[in-house]
């Protein structure tokens, strides 16, 4: 039993039942335990490896992205270039690689890694310390200045808390962590309902035992970049596995030793996350003022955005074993069945931006 595992139990005790947000908050981000405080959650040694991990490609092909954006909005001669949840700060180093080509786009770039985890800040700046943007540490989004935007997200929304709710004959009750009678954590049902304007038509004949999420704080942040996007101008690159349309469905995971795990086996040494609700997230930048463009899945965009192209100058001269795996990690990012289907890409900008390689309004 981990030491946080411990505290969970007796804040339960004390204070009676932990909604499924309140148990990823605490999951995630305890200042003492939490997994993304206290450990390297990225790469081999980790839990999970990003797509960033997987190849240069990846990063390279946002920073191209990137920079069709800036020209999009007029070249800004200085602007906001914002990553949220910068990992390992992988992705950043090789979008920047990619954006040194154009000397101007640095040189109007000012750097904000928002990332609230002391151990990562020290990895993203040793990855960042030959890039030719200093970054500036945002613990928060709000925290980044005013100004026109250029903003990636990969994998952040999936690890922000959500909220659970299951069919009873009651209606829709939040879904809770407690303790059963020998003292383990379990799940429950409390008394908080959902109201029935905030449940979707195409739920309402939903069976018992049926579980409906919902993501407030993804939504929440989403609706700050869109009104970012409104009132300054720019361009957002929302990536994440999540669904396009609003279904049931018990996403929740945890991730321990890169391997699925119960979710409340180890708190604070697996990783939990759940899948975003692209809907709900485009929706939420729209109420803003923003434009969401019609999200495509991630093998759509990298495919769209030169994938091929790039791996096929990647591999020119390289020994048969090097162009296997440029290969393979083709194949993993791009593929139906491995990232390229699961993971979906969903670009904001404001009002009248054509932002290629993305088609229309959503």
């Amino acid at each position: 039993m981990t030491g946080l595992k411990d505290r969970i139990k007796a804040r339960i005790e004390t204070e009676g039942p932990l909604s499924v947000a309140q148990y990823m908050s605490v999951c995630l981000g305890d200042p003492d335990a939490g997994y993304y405080m206290t450990r390297e959650p990225f790469g081999s040694q980790g839990d999970f490896i990003t797509a960033p991990e997987v190849s240069q490609m990846f990063g390279e092909l946002i920073g191209a992205a990137c920079l069709s954006a800036w020209r999009a909005l007029g070249e800004p001669a200085e602007f906001q270039l914002v990553e949220l949840g910068p990992g390992r700060g992988t992705l950043m180093a090789d979008l920047l690689r990619m954006a040194s080509l154009r000397p101007a786009f640095i040189k109007a770039a000012r750097l904000n890694m928002v990332e609230t985890s002391p151990r990562l800040r020290e990895i993203q700046t040793a990855t960042l310390s030959r890039s030719p943007l200093t970054p500036h540490f945002r613990n928060r989004f709000q925290d980044v200045p005013g100004g026109p935007l250029i903003l990636v997200a990969n994998e952040f929304f999936d690890a922000l808390p959500i909220h659970q709710f299951v069919k009873t004959a009651r209606g829709w009750q939040e879904r809770q962590i407690g303790l059963s009678q020998d003292g383990e954590l379990m799940f429950g049902v409390g008394t908080a309902r959902l109201p029935d304007d905030a449940i979707p038509a195409d739920l309402s004949s939903a069976p018992e035992g049926a579980i409906f999420e919902t993501q407030p704080a993804a939504n929440a942040i989403a609706e700050e970049i869109g009104h970012r996007i409104a009132e300054y101008g720019g361009a957002a690159i929302l990536i994440d596995y999540g669904y396009l349309k609003t279904a049931a469905g018990d996403t929740l995971q945890a991730l321990y030793k890169h391997a699925y795990d119960d979710v409340l086996a180890h708190p604070g040494e697996a990783d939990l996350t759940a899948h975003v609700n692209f809907e709900a997230l485009a929706a939420a930048t729209v109420r803003a003022g923003a434009q969401a463009l019609a999200p495509l899945t991630q093998g759509e965009f990298l495919l769209r955005s030169g994938l091929l192209e790039r791996a096929g100058a990647l591999g020119a001269g390289k020994s048969h074993s090097e162009q296997e795996a440029i290969r393979d990690a083709v194949e993993r990012l791009a593929a139906p069945g491995q990232m390229g289907d699961l993971f979906k890409v969903l670009a904001v900008t404001n009002s009248g931006i054509s932002f290629p390689p993305f088609d229309s309004a959503s």
